[in-house]
């Protein structure tokens, strides 16, 4: 039971770091955009898709927990989870070849400070997901060899805690740089 307590309050410990990197980040946002010379362009229809992709991951992931609690076999849940986070990845890769097209670079010539920052914010929340891919992948593997049941499963709960904060920061980042 201590080492549950414990590793959820690191969870949110580092949860808590990265919303505050996130935090900077999208201030210092407003705060360059409101000194002018701010480019604006179209956000490609592979940030929607991707949106889309990262919030059903987070919805297997639900189902994941409740089969274990059930003691029910949670596996084919955190894989699909896990390949759909590899697609939100791809399709974050897409999102920035559509703006290359577009002629939006991250540095260089002919970028902006808006581009640079847009490709800053997904790349660095691609950076933390990556991580949760990681712990996803590992996570899944330990289901496959039945390492969970109703009374353990800590490693699925975590990654659920830390992937549907990832689910949440990502709306937050895409709905930010939609609107704002």
């Amino acid at each position: 039971m201590l080492k549950n307590k414990s590793a959820k309050l690191l969870l949110w410990v580092a949860i808590a770091g990265i919303s505050m990197f996130f935090a900077g980040l999208t201030s210092a946002y407003i705060v360059r955009k409101a000194e002018g010379n701010w480019l604006e362009f179209q956000l490609p229809d592979w940030f929607l898709v991707s949106t889309i992709v990262i919030v059903i991951s987070s919805i297997f992931l639900i189902v994941a927990n409740r089969n274990i609690k059930q003691n029910k076999d949670a596996t084919i849940w955190l894989f699909v989870a896990l390949l759909l986070g590899c697609f939100f990845a791809f399709s974050q890769v897409k999102g920035w070849q559509a703006l290359v097209l577009q002629g939006v670079y991250l540095t260089g010539e002919g970028s902006n400070v808006s581009s640079s920052f847009l490709y800053v914010i997904t790349l660095s929340h691609l950076a933390h997901l990556v991580g949760g891919l990681i712990a996803l992948f590992v996570t899944t593997l330990n289901a496959r060899k039945g390492k969970y049941t109703s009374e353990n499963y800590l490693g699925i709960e975590l990654i659920s805690i830390f992937w549907h904060y990832l689910a949440g920061l990502w709306l937050y980042l895409y709905f930010f740089i939609m609107y704002l």
